[in-house]
């Protein structure tokens, strides 16, 4: 698949996550095998006032190329200047416009852009004025159900000059349940020409095989179902190839959620890193025996020494069936 100039291997994208899609994050998921990865939403205004805190956010890691930084706020100008000034280490300009938090929605941004789709086109005509490199949107299916302009959108995002659009088959109002909709993915890939993204309720192989199948989206985005299981993405390459899916052994687990914190804790330093790491890690521990136990510790882990430690007893219970 191309987007605008950048080709994209097969294989699921790993959608941008505040506080979740760190680089040592991404950069596992990209060996495991995702196609594309994005930096968590930067704000746009945030970097212009303070573009030294935003440094961490937009590190990238070699190994994640093609790679997106999305960026979110609601001033063209200051996101095309953004865009233009710290675009160069990206191969893709993603936009944030599905984000249903409130303290983003409050101050007009993310979701709240599809209420005014106008501003929106004008921030992706702006982005596109100012730069070369591809542009896409993400967007979700409306504000609520009685605002579903998932459509007309899509068609106004492409028409602005989107080279790709993902749509989160959910409106803001529910955030992420119930079931994401699926037929509404489906009715924008048949109405644009651009590739479309399909987002939501992807948690295995077989779910993102079943989008692709009833929507002809042109790939998949895995939010949640990738927090602490970075192995989906091998799962759906093994799955679109034909070949058995395979599962990772508790020691796989465990080393990769070790690489992980290691890592993290180089890049924020060992208080902030080990801070960060521990929803990671309860993720990382779901499936093993004693895991509901073993994460009450992990909250309490201030050390990364301290948290191997953890991980080890993980290691035990697995073995020992949690006994």
């Amino acid at each position: 698949m191309r987007i605008g100039k950048v080709e994209i291997p097969d294989g699921a994208w790993l959608a941008p996550m505040a506080g979740v899609t760190d680089m040592p994050f991404r950069s596992i998921c990209r060996r495991m095998g995702a196609a594309l990865t994005c930096t968590e939403m930067v704000s746009a205004k945030g970097l212009y006032y303070n573009p030294v805190r935003g440094g961490t956010l937009r590190a990238t890691a070699p190994i994640e190329r093609p790679v997106a930084m999305q960026l979110f706020g609601r001033d063209p100008e200051v996101m095309a200047q953004m865009a233009r000034d710290y675009g160069n280490d990206f191969d893709i300009i993603d936009i944030n416009m599905g984000c249903p938090a409130p303290k983003i929605v409050k101050a007009g941004q993310g979701c709240a852009l599809m209420r005014e789709p106008e501003l929106a086109c004008q921030i992706v005509r702006e982005i596109r004025r100012n730069i070369e490199k591809p542009v896409t949107v993400k967007f979700r299916k409306g504000w609520d159900d009685a605002h579903c302009n998932y459509l007309d959108f899509a068609k106004k995002m492409e028409d602005a000059g989107a080279s790709a659009v993902t749509i989160h088959g959910r409106t803001r109002e529910q955030f992420y349940a119930p079931k994401a909709d699926w037929e509404a993915i489906a009715r924008v890939k048949e109405a644009l020409e651009i590739p479309v993204i399909g987002n939501g309720d992807i948690f295995s192989a077989q779910d993102a095989l079943a989008m692709l199948r009833e929507t002809g989206c042109d790939a998949v985005m895995v939010a949640r179902g990738a927090q602490g299981n970075p192995w989906i993405f091998s799962q759906i390459q093994q799955a679109l190839q034909g070949l058995p899916v395979s599962f990772p052994t508790p020691r796989e687990k465990v080393e990769i959620a070790m690489e992980h914190a290691r890592k993290l804790c180089e890049i924020r330093q060992e208080q902030f890193g080990v801070a960060a790491m521990r929803k990671h890690m309860a993720w990382y521990l779901k499936g093993i025996p004693g895991a509901a136990r073993l994460r009450q510790e992990i909250m309490c882990a201030e050390t990364l020494e301290a948290m191997g430690a953890v991980m080890e007893k993980a290691l035990l219970s697995a073995a020992t069936g949690g006994n």
